[in-house]
């Protein structure tokens, strides 16, 4: 059911810091359009830590809606505080979402008992398939291929979005979990290569901007053809390296008010990006021939 390229998706906002509705019903029908396998809303890249309750979910609802089951959806519905996740994932069940991302409690630090307990506890209380996202990064907890064995034996964790940047995971998954376990890259810049050991597609940012190109590159990849794959990977290399010089969300959203698609506003802690930044977007999307 999920495969190939799926973008996460911003949240457009207004000017003054609103969500802009219209816009983001022009980014769902532009992203089935061009071609991507599927929408990902309120992840780290759609704003979720400075969306309200009400906003997260009334964009899970819009989203849905507008794809009407033409991709599927992959609701975000992670919190660090389990309860919260429940909650979010129940509702983002009950509208009509396809699957769920549930990333791994952040800032809390629990033990890979935790991360089992949390896990099982989402799962238990929801009906729709569980992608984990694994970003230590961010969460600065890294859920281990063993632990992931352990929750792949749940009927509904389908399969991990993985923003490790470390390679050799798909294997060591593929080990505990099985191959038929499913492996998302959550790192663009790596997604070619991640591709090649064993993954079937990306939670990717820079699909966003380039979705015809970033899923026309996920499509060579699963039909085995590495060459093609790579060619339009070096046409994207450029744009993901720029994007994500700032935080990504914040290159995204300028590259999309590039192209006419929603403003470039972000919620504080973010801001908006300083001009080199830009100069560099800029010349990444000419070299992907976005503009």
């Amino acid at each position: 059911m999920f495969q190939g390229s799926l973008p996460a998706l911003v949240t457009p906002l207004t000017g003054e810091g609103k969500i802009d509705w219209p816009a983001l019903e022009r980014l769902v029908e532009w992203q089935i359009e061009q071609g991507s396998n599927g929408l990902v809303p309120v992840g780290t890249t759609g704003e979720s830590p400075t969306l309200s309750h009400d906003e997260h979910r009334a964009v899970v609802e819009a989203v849905v809606r507008h794809a009407a089951g033409r991709v599927p959806v992959i609701a975000g519905a992670g919190s660090n505080n389990t309860h919260e996740a429940i909650d979010l994932a129940r509702h983002a069940c009950q509208v009509g979402a396809d699957g769920l991302l549930v990333v791994t409690p952040y800032y809390n630090k629990p033990t890979q008992a935790g991360l089992i307990a949390h896990f099982a506890a989402v799962h238990d209380a929801t009906d729709k398939p569980i992608i984990i996202y694994n970003i230590p990064g961010r969460s600065v907890v890294d859920m281990t291929p063993e632990t992931m064995g352990e929750l792949a034996k749940l009927p509904r964790i389908l399969g991990v979005k993985d923003a490790t940047g470390k390679l050799e995971r798909v294997s060591c998954q593929r080990i505990t979990c099985g191959p038929d376990f499913l492996q998302l890259s959550g790192e663009d810049a790596t997604a070619h290569g991640f591709n090649a050991q064993g993954g079937r597609g990306c939670i990717s940012v820079t699909a966003n901007v380039a979705p015809a190109l970033c899923a026309r590159m996920q499509a060579a990849c699963l039909a085995g053809d590495y060459a093609e794959a790579l060619r339009l990977q070096d046409l994207l290399m450029p744009l993901h390296i720029a994007i994500f010089i700032e935080p990504g969300l914040v290159g995204a959203k300028y590259a999309l008010s590039r192209l006419g698609m929603c403003g470039e506003t972000v919620r504080l802690p973010l801001t908006p990006l300083t001009a080199p930044v830009r100069a560099r977007i800029d010349a990444a999307m000419a070299h992907a021939g976005l503009i």
